[in-house]
C-alpha cells in the first residue's frame, strides 16, 4: 500500500496595508483654511454639548465683578461708582487673558484622549485640528467679553468711550488673547499632562495679571514693580482697555498691544505647529 503525502501548503503572503499618503503636503493654502474653519466649528459644536466648558467665560466674569467691585470698591476708589471706571477695563482683561489658558490645558486632553490621532487618517491638513481649537476659543472670549460688560453697566458703569470705545477696546482684548493663546498651544503640545500645562499656565499669568495695573493704578505700586511693568504685555492691555473704554483715547499703548500681538504669533504660531507637527 502507497501512502502519499502531501506536502503543507504554504501560507499566501501576507500584504500590508499601504501606508496612508501625507495628504497634508498636498493640500492648498485655500483648503487649509476650510479646513482649519471647519475644526473651529467642531470646536464650537463641542462647547454646545458640553456647557460646563463655558463656565469660565460665563459665572467666573459675572462673580469676579461684582465681589472685586463690593469688596474693593470703597477700599480703592472710595465708592463702588469710583472704582467702576478702574475695574471693568481691567477685569475684563483679566477674564479674557485666564480665559486663554483653557486653550493649552484643553489641546493637551485632546491629545491625550486620541482626539487628533483619529484626524491623521483624514485628508485635512494637519494643522487644521490646531488652528480650529484656537480659533474656536475666541467664540469663548467674546463671550467673556461681552459678559463683563454687562456686569458692569448692570453695577452702574457707564463708559464714557460709548459703544465705539468699548466695542475696540473688546476686539483689541480678544485679539491680544488669541495672541497669547498660540503661547499656550505650544505649552499644550509639549507639555506632559493637562494638569501641568494648567499650572505652569496659570504660574505665570496671574502675577502678570495682577502687576499690571488691573485692579489698582499702577502709580500707587512699589517703584521696582513698576518698572517690571514696563515689560508687562497686560500692563499695555490694561491701559489700551481703559483709554478707550472711558475716553475713546487712542494712544501708543493700542501701538505695543498690536504690534506685540504680531510678535508673539510670529515667534509662536510656528513653534507649536512645528512641535504638533511632530506630535501628529
Amino acid at each position: 500500500m502507497t501512502t502519499t503525502v502531501t506536502a503543507p501548503a504554504q501560507p499566501a503572503a501576507v500584504r500590508r496595508p499601504a501606508a496612508i499618503p501625507n495628504v497634508s503636503n498636498h493640500i492648498s493654502v485655500r483648503q487649509t483654511i476650510a479646513n482649519s474653519l471647519t475644526m473651529a466649528y467642531r470646536g464650537i459644536l463641542k462647547m454646545r454639548h458640553n456647557p460646563e466648558q463655558l463656565f469660565d467665560v460665563t459665572i467666573q466674569p459675572v462673580l469676579f465683578t461684582a465681589l472685586f467691585a463690593y469688596i474693593f470698591g470703597g477700599a480703592i476708589g472710595g465708592s463702588v461708582h469710583n472704582y467702576l471706571p478702574v475695574l471693568i477695563p481691567g477685569i475684563l482683561v483679566q477674564t479674557v487673558v485666564l480665559t486663554s489658558v483653557v486653550t493649552g490645558t484643553q489641546l493637551r486632553e485632546d491629545m491625550d484622549k486620541g482626539v487628533f490621532d483619529r484626524f491623521k487618517s483624514l485628508p485635512i491638513a494637519r494643522v487644521a485640528a490646531l488652528s480650529g481649537a484656537l480659533l474656536a476659543d475666541m467664540v469663548r472670549y467674546v463671550i467673556a467679553t461681552t459678559l463683563t460688560v454687562v456686569v458692569g453697566l448692570i453695577l452702574g458703569y457707564r463708559p464714557h468711550g460709548g459703544v465705539a470705545g468699548v466695542v475696540v477696546a473688546g476686539l483689541i482684548v480678544v485679539f491680544c488673547s488669541f495672541a497669547i493663546s498660540w503661547i499656550w498651544a505650544l505649552v499644550g503640545v509639549t507639555g506632559k499632562s493637562a494638569a501641568s500645562v494648567q499650572g505652569i499656565s496659570m504660574m505665570i499669568m496671574f502675577p502678570l495679571t495682577f502687576m499690571s495695573g488691573a485692579f489698582a493704578l499702577v502709580k500707587t505700586m512699589p517703584g521696582w514693580m513698576q518698572a517690571i511693568d514696563k515689560a508687562n504685555p497686560v500692563y499695555y492691555m490694561v491701559n489700551a482697555g481703559r483709554e478707550l473704554m472711558n475716553g475713546n483715547i487712542y494712544s501708543s499703548n493700542i501701538v505695543w498691544c498690536l504690534v506685540g500681538s504680531l510678535i508673539v504669533i510670529a515667534i509662536f504660531a510656528p513653534l507649536a505647529i512645528r512641535a504638533y507637527m511632530r506630535r501628529a
